[in-house]
């Protein structure tokens, strides 16, 4: 078993990430410091966004990002509401940039 980082800590340098390349980015709901699940919502300036979360990759053993959903963004804002209402411990961070820049692939 792997030690997991803190979502409080990967959140606020995932957000420091984004800054530096100047991607704006905020944090619509803070969930558990230590244990919440980070989703992640890109919103493309188009009004349409995609909606990324964590999981498990059992052919390659390692956690990867994937969509949870796309489309306009009411839907995609819709169905993170339906995911914070089962899950009080989430972080859902918004990131708004046009290009599609949303860093998850490059994260460490």
């Amino acid at each position: 078993m792997s030690a997991r980082l803190a979502s409080g800590i990967w959140v606020s340098a995932y957000l420091r990430r984004l800054q530096m390349l100047g991607i704006p980015a905020y944090v619509i709901t803070r969930g558990d410091e230590v244990a919440g699940a980070v989703l992640v919502k890109l919103a493309l300036m188009d009004g349409t966004a995609r909606a990324y979360t964590r999981s498990f990759d059992l052919q390659s053993d390692t956690r990867i990002w994937q969509v949870l959903v796309e489309g306009g963004e009411q839907d995609v804002d819709a169905a993170i509401t339906r995911q914070r209402s089962f899950d009080p411990d989430l972080w859902v961070i918004e990131v708004e940039d046009a290009r599609g820049r949303d860093l998850l692939a490059e994260m460490g």
